[in-house]
């Protein structure tokens, strides 16, 4: 063999480890690159999981720290058969007067925007114009609990429309811009409030205000169901709290609102009235008329601990009810044709 093959055959062997080594941390990149999105994958998906997690611990800490009334009270600590989440609960027949279910019935605890169930009545006996175009003012700026609003400061609604957004979007602008118009102003229509409460007898309710964001306003399960009672004569008041959405115009915009309580949009329930309410100090709160196996029932859920809590007493309380017997009929009566003469 030649001088120069050799040469060859040895550098060839020289080189073969490296040229391999070479190939292989080449390779390395590729094959970290294919298995790349799994890796994020898992890495965004225990974030997600770490975050909520997150904010689940965090609310548990401002719940800790800022309790409900109810929650000071131990009213969550009463016991009940159907296991709601609600501090109190109320469920009554209508037509028959008769208490088909109570928890802490008397407490009287801060009731949120279930205050703007009254402000309605009394707007609604007043009977001013409902084609009269209202402002926001800046006196209508929650400066209580810093609530946003989508109705600015100079929006102009007819006072049907700021109803409207009161009742079904709990929109607080549109309740304190109510108020404010009433003739002689707020003080004047808060007095109404608390005047219209005494005539009904809701005698463990207060109000300061007409929005509900101030704690001071507060009632019991018991006179609820009396003010539920009172809302429903009002044709406007049924319309406007149950219906799912509302598109109004503001300014170049038609921007649409939507009813805070889902149940509206639920093929199961057949809802006459609702209002849901909540600000820390009341927890959620939920009241509704509402036809359940042929009874016409008037239900009251307040203080309940939980974004959806309310929501899902309201189903329990359901069910309950299309397992209890049939509503006893009230006898037919016979007209009996007086002999003639």
């Amino acid at each position: 063999m030649s001088l120069h093959l050799l040469r060859i055959k040895s550098s060839r062997a020289l080189w073969a480890p490296w040229l391999l080594a070479l190939a292989a941390l080449m390779a390395l990149p590729l094959a970290a690159r294919a298995e790349e999105p799994l890796v994020k994958r898992h890495a965004v998906s225990k974030k997600k999981h770490s975050s909520r997690a997150a904010r689940a611990r965090a609310a548990a800490r401002i719940g800790a720290a800022h309790p409900s009334f109810g929650q000071r009270y131990g009213l969550h600590r009463s016991g009940d058969p159907l296991e709601l989440k609600s501090g109190v609960a109320l469920v009554l027949d209508q037509d028959t007067n008769e208490v088909l279910f109570s928890k802490n019935p008397q407490a009287v605890l801060p009731i949120a925007s279930i205050t703007k169930l009254m402000t309605a009545v009394v707007v609604s006996e007043a009977r001013q114009p409902l084609n009269e175009m209202l402002a926001v003012s800046s006196e209508d700026v929650d400066t209580e609990k810093g609530s946003s609003s989508r109705l600015k400061v100079g929006t102009r609604l007819s006072r049907e429309e700021m109803l409207h957004l009161a009742l079904m979007a709990s929109e607080n602008r549109a309740a304190s811009t109510l108020g404010r118009n009433y003739p002689g102003g707020l003080p004047a229509f808060v007095r109404a409030m608390n005047a219209k409460a005494l005539a009904l007898g809701m005698t463990g309710t207060h109000y300061v205000e007409p929005t509900g964001l101030s704690s001071r306003n507060q009632s019991n399960a018991t006179d609820l169901a009396l003010l539920v009672r009172e809302a429903e004569k009002y044709t406007l008041i049924r319309q406007f709290t149950t219906s799912p959405d509302y598109r109004v115009a503001l300014g170049a915009r038609n921007v649409q609102f939507r009813n805070t309580n889902g149940l509206v949009r639920s093929g199961e329930w057949d809802i006459g009235l609702q209002k849901t309410g909540y600000i820390t100090e009341a927890g959620r709160c939920l009241v509704m008329q509402a036809q359940l196996s042929g009874r016409k029932l008037i239900m009251v859920l307040l203080d309940s601990a939980g974004k959806y809590s309310r929501i899902g007493d309201a189903e329990r309380i359901r069910k309950w009810v299309g397992e209890l017997p049939a509503a006893p009929r009230a006898p037919a009566v016979v007209a009996v044709a007086s002999p003639q003469a």
